[in-house]
């Protein structure tokens, strides 16, 4: 199954795509994790992509189209992906669909207030990306993630400023892929604001499995 993740920061797309790799088996393809990678090995594209990302802007579309196409090209997910951060503009969605063709897409609706306690308390592992939070998922040892032994840390674009930038580029240049979606019948909406494990029950529910 070839899937979209949609919604604001925060909306808990990463933390239900590790649990969904589980229940669909398939590849999770984060543009985060893509962009991180680049930005730790200190790449010129890494560079770039920091600055902007440092800024609250958005990576341009050709730099990640390109990034995005390069990974769907491989064969661990040629049966089938969870796409979580692309498509993020109505010109990458048009350009995904002309070297992947997507079957759902599932748009993860949470208000901006929940958004802004949620990611002021978030935590993210260095190592694999999984992310935590100070409240409402603590890792079982403070510091040290539960499932690869990494350190966890709050990221510099989870700052009151950055999230706030962060939701006004969202809902500028994100949120119009929610009507270019459902006017091709691709989109299920799932309540973002409950725990994960309710989220997920929606989620397989929608998707009947």
């Amino acid at each position: 199954m070839k899937l979209i993740f949609l919604g604001p920061p925060g909306a808990g797309k990463g933390t239900l795509a590790a649990r969904a790799v589980d229940i669909l088996k398939v590849e999770h393809v984060s543009t985060g994790s893509i962009f991180r990678a680049a930005i730790a090995a200190q790449t010129p594209l890494g560079i770039k992509v920091k600055d902007i990302i440092d800024a609250g802007k958005l990576v341009d579309d050709d730099t990640t189209i390109a990034l995005v196409k390069e990974r769907l090209a491989r064969d661990d997910v040629q049966k089938g992906y969870i796409l979580d951060g692309f498509p993020r503009t109505i010109p990458q969605a048009e350009a995904l669909a002309g070297f992947s063709q997507v079957e759902k897409v599932i748009n993860f609706d949470l208000p901006d207030s929940i958004v802004l306690e949620r990611l002021g308390g978030r935590r993210v592992c260095r190592k694999c990306g999984y992310n935590f939070h100070a409240i409402f998922n603590k890792p079982s040892k403070e510091g040290v993630c539960d499932y690869c032994g990494g350190e966890i840390y709050t990221r510099d674009d989870d700052s009151a400023e950055s999230v706030q930038k962060r939701l006004e580029v969202y809902r500028n240049q994100t949120a119009p892929l929610i009507d270019y979606y459902r006017g091709k019948n691709l989109l299920l909406d799932i309540d973002a604001s409950p725990q994960v494990d309710e989220m997920v029950v929606t989620f397989k529910k929608a998707l009947g499995v």
